[in-house]
């Protein structure tokens, strides 16, 4: 199969293909956890009250297909020995002809998690889903040396990211490079709880899947507003402050093997037509 998007030869053969349509795109399934359901991007008509980087690809890609099915299995906190038990069969009976994936964030997070044992796992799920003839879209985990939490397990995401660029390249799939994207590392991509992208993180992170495919969309760069000069003092008291709200609720979770997402369900079982964009966004994206 061909794999459009991969280079612009690939997109312009796409074009050719499909004469009028930007890409060849009619249903896309996405798998994966909070990242790709879409937490801290909150927009409260929407299911689970949230939007996400997934929602703005599926819409970019409705430009042109006003056809194109859109279905999100993906559920926070999911480990990906969960994603792969939980959506891979039902988003392999849906027939996609796209799919993203992305997984294994929340295993590296633990103390046993194993980079090396995260991509032969993985390896194996994208193998089914090309193996269907669908594009598939991987992510590698992004610099996260700056994020007081996450900056501990920079060097097992570093070799995962290696590892996920070696079954990429085996499988033919396409690697959304969120590693390079240097604009991530800014504090407004990030959400309050410093675990998730913010609206203006979702926005960056749908703009580079699209570029990636090689699709052409209306999305432009966001320019966040700079943020107001703190003092030590300051600082000192919006860390004590995310400690307690964020910190604290997640390492109980840890404790008790609960999860976040242990009562939710995905957002987009079903594939369906994408919502019309939505007015009135603070951002107006």
């Amino acid at each position: 199969m061909e794999h459009p998007g991969t280079d612009g030869a690939g997109a312009e053969a796409a074009g050719m293909q499909h004469p009028g349509v930007l890409h060849p795109y009619t249903r896309y399934v996405a798998l994966g956890d909070s990242f790709t359901e879409g937490v801290g991007d909150e927009e409260p008509h929407l299911p689970n009250g949230l939007r996400g980087w997934a929602d703005r690809v599926a819409e970019e890609l409705a430009r042109s297909r006003p056809d194109l099915q859109y279905a999100n299995l993906a559920i926070r906190g999911r480990l990906l020995a969960q994603i792969e038990a939980e959506q891979l069969e039902p988003a392999l009976a849906l027939e996609p002809d796209l799919v993203t994936i992305s997984a294994g964030g929340n295993d590296l997070l633990r103390p046993g998690g194993d980079p090396d044992a995260l991509a032969a796992r993985l390896d194996a799920i994208v193998g089914r889903l090309r193996a269907t003839g669908a594009e598939v879209v991987l992510f590698n985990g992004p610099d996260i040396a700056m994020t007081p939490v996450l900056r501990a397990i920079r060097g097992k995401v570093g070799i995962y990211n290696a590892n996920l660029f070696g079954v990429a390249a085996k499988h033919g799939a396409i690697v959304a490079d969120m590693w390079s994207a240097r604009h991530l590392q800014q504090p407004q991509m990030w959400a309050a709880d410093r675990l998730h992208f913010s609206r203006f993180g979702h926005h960056a992170i749908a703009m580079l899947v699209l570029d990636a495919l090689g699709v052409q969309h209306a999305l432009t760069e966001m320019e966040p507003e700079p943020l107001p000069s703190r003092s030590w003092q300051q600082l000192r008291m919006q860390d004590l402050h995310w400690a307690r709200e964020h910190l604290a609720p997640w390492v109980v979770r840890r404790l008790r093997g609960q999860s976040s997402g242990d009562t939710i369900t995905p957002r987009r079982p079903q594939p369906g037509p994408v919502l019309p964009l939505h007015r009135g966004s603070r951002l107006g994206d």
